[in-house]
């Protein structure tokens, strides 16, 4: 059974960085194509930021493109995201998943890891 565990979220003022781990088991890391960041805000959906193949092709939402890095090291078995330039917006909680496509989560939802970007 595929585990997906978040961590390195925190509190940072606008324009700081924080750096996201996303740490899977019981699968062989490698061989999932997509995988994905997901953002979610209360009131409002989840929603995917970036994404990854198993080719390193990335993908970012509008709103997080140019600040957000999505990377992943196969031999960790672990999925990160590096943030930049971090905005009020940006506040919420952050899961990873395994991702059919844009958007479309795969696996069982995790704990995720809060950001909360405030002065």
């Amino acid at each position: 059974q595929v585990q997906l565990v978040e961590s390195g979220g925190g509190s940072v003022q606008p324009g700081g960085s924080l750096r996201l781990s996303c740490a899977a088991s019981g699968t062989t890391f490698r061989r999932i194509n997509l995988m994905g960041w997901y953002r979610q805000v209360p009131g409002k959906l989840r929603e995917m930021v970036a994404i990854i193949s198993s080719s390193y092709t990335t993908n970012y939402a509008d709103s997080v493109k140019g600040r957000f890095t999505i990377s992943r090291d196969n031999a960790k078995n672990t999925l990160y995201l590096q943030m930049t330039s971090l905005k009020p917006e940006d506040t919420g909680v952050y899961y990873c998943n395994q991702a059919l496509n844009w958007g479309t989560a795969v696996l069982p939802w995790g704990q995720g890891t809060q950001v909360t970007v405030s002065s």
